[in-house]
């Protein structure tokens, strides 16, 4: 059974591959106004103190800017005991 976290995103970059020169290919994206999401733990491949990376649909990867604070986002994975310290 997966488990999940609460977050609210901002704008997001999406990578898409990588070009000729092993470049990622990136689309940023602008959103009007932020959104909470329930997000699959088992989707998150790191958090920085200003992106949560994500995995996608087709291999991609996703950077979402997050409101929360990395200490909440790190409270929420530990108490989901998924945060070794």
């Amino acid at each position: 059974m997966s488990k999940f976290i609460k977050i609210t995103t901002g704008n997001y970059l999406i990578v898409h591959g990588f070009d000729a020169n092993n470049k990622e290919i990136i689309e940023e994206v602008t959103v009007p106004q932020n959104m909470v999401k329930v997000v699959a733990i088992n989707r998150i491949q790191s958090i920085s103190e200003k992106y949560i990376l994500v995995t996608g649909s087709h291999g991609r990867l996703m950077y979402w800017e997050y409101e929360e604070s990395f200490e909440d986002l790190q409270k929420q994975l530990s108490y989901h005991s998924l945060l070794i310290a």
